[in-house]
């Protein structure tokens, strides 16, 4: 196993991290930790895990937590919930050899952690987001900024050479199987858990997950393609290929620069156009009746949930008829997405500010409530994502020095190792999932 960042040498520099030196006291704080406490422990000893916590281990055994400031963690635990347990990681208040196995274990408990008579209380407890993370039109190119524009050198040092920042598909079984969506006959593709015969490489991995949404879109030879959402360009890169002239659209300056320059290298400058837009400012291309295919990949989370109408009216606004709409969306079951879509989470105060995963439930509904989309295929994958970021994970801490040496502090490592772990038991416990939707006209 990788060995994971070690605990912070000094305290949060409070320029770079504002408020995350601060542990929470007064009274207040004295009466939540107090409840936290009793909280956390309850929990943990039904759990199959192993914590070492206050000279004692609770648990039934499994993936291990050993608490160093107990204290701490109560009292970030009972003012800020979540967000304060993640942060009390950064701090080095608590370490876990296998974080990704021990927060799999706690994800896979996630809708029962708290009591369920608790839960009726939650309103009254988490935060909402500020409404500076609003995905508005004015707010999401701060928000895109403030994650993907950190540094094109970071991303490369843990991605394969495609620079694909989204879920792998390994070469594994498929199988098809009955399924229905809302009492309308579907299809619902289940690929069969990494592991199996995942035999190639990351990057080849990364390819057949773009060949196949492209080949969902039918994007061949002539086709006009609009991408929502450029990444690095490889998409853009692998339609041109094909023969098709694309029209990638991104909120990410930094993005734009490499993905620019990784499109001019493979010859397709004169096929591909890159453009800092939003989503809300797409229009019919001049001389035709829009596009043919209309593709995205995992960006679907930052439009935010009251916005998600706008983003399905926009797209059929721009697709040519007969076109095909192909989207890879991370989502969450649909009670969880109603229960948490207004909460203020530690992914989005460190990681992706204004996000929700939607659930394919509020996809199939927005679409059919208010657009002629239907949703016709579904092909989930979300175990291969497990595998990825497992991938990514080691990768990011194998070469730690090096993002040290880009400006980035301990606190910094510490807070993406929790985050890829984080995502990666939510996809190995199945709390997420990731899908490739293939949606037409009616």
């Amino acid at each position: 196993m990788t060995e994971a960042p070690a605990r912070p040498s000094s305290p949060p520099d409070v320029a770079r991290w504002p408020g995350l030196h601060v542990v929470p006291t007064g009274p207040r704080a004295r009466v939540s930790a107090r409840i936290a406490r009793r909280l956390f422990i309850a929990a943990v000893e039904r759990l199959d895990v192993t914590v070492h916590v206050e000279g004692r281990t609770i648990g039934r055994g499994g993936p291990e937590m050993t608490v160093h400031q107990p204290e701490e963690l109560w009292a970030r635990l009972g003012r800020h919930q979540l967000i304060g347990f993640g942060e009390a990681y950064l701090t080095g208040a608590w370490d876990a050899e296998d974080l990704g196995g021990f927060l799999t274990v706690l994800a896979a408990e996630m809708a029962d952690l708290v009591p369920k008579p608790l839960q009726t209380l939650r309103a009254l407890v988490v935060k909402r987001p500020p409404s500076t993370q609003r995905s508005s039109r004015d707010n999401s190119r701060n928000n895109i900024a403030h994650h993907y524009d950190l540094s094109n050198d970071l991303f490369r040092l843990f991605l394969d050479e495609t620079l694909s920042y989204s879920a792998a598909l390994w070469d594994t079984t498929v199988s098809t199987v009955p399924d229905t969506l809302n009492g309308r006959p579907s299809q619902r593709l289940q690929a069969a858990p990494p592991g199996t015969v995942a035999t190639d490489s990351l990057a080849e991995a990364s390819a057949r997950k773009i060949e196949r949404l492209l080949d969902a879109a039918g994007v061949g030879d002539g086709s006009r393609v609009l991408e929502i959402g450029s990444g690095w360009g490889e998409l853009a890169i692998r339609a041109a290929r094909r023969g098709a002239t694309v029209r990638t659209i991104t909120l990410s300056s930094e993005q734009l620069v490499l993905a620019e320059e990784r499109i001019a290298a493979a010859g397709f400058s004169d096929r591909i156009e890159v453009v800092l837009q939003d989503y809300r400012d797409l229009t019919v291309p001049p001389g035709t009746e829009g596009y043919d295919a209309i593709v995205s990949v995992e960006m679907i989370e930052a439009v935010g949930h009251e916005f998600w109408q706008t983003y399905f009216e926009t797209i059929e606004k721009v697709l040519a008829p007969g076109g095909k709409v192909a989207i890879q969306a991370i989502t969450m079951p649909h009670d969880r997405m109603l229960a948490t879509r207004n909460t203020y989470t530690w992914i989005h105060k460190y990681i992706f500010p204004g996000g929700l995963l939607p659930s394919v439930e509020v996809i199939d509904e927005i679409t059919r409530e208010h657009t002629h989309l239907r949703l016709v295929e579904r092909f989930q994958f979300g175990t291969h994502y497990a595998e990825t970021l497992r991938l990514w994970d080691e990768a990011f801490l194998d070469r730690s020095q090096e993002v040290l040496a880009l400006g980035f502090d301990e606190v910094f490592l510490r807070m993406w190792h929790f985050y890829l772990e984080y995502s990666r038991a939510g996809f190995a416990s199945g709390y997420i999932d990731d899908y490739q939707l293939l949606l037409q006209r009616d």
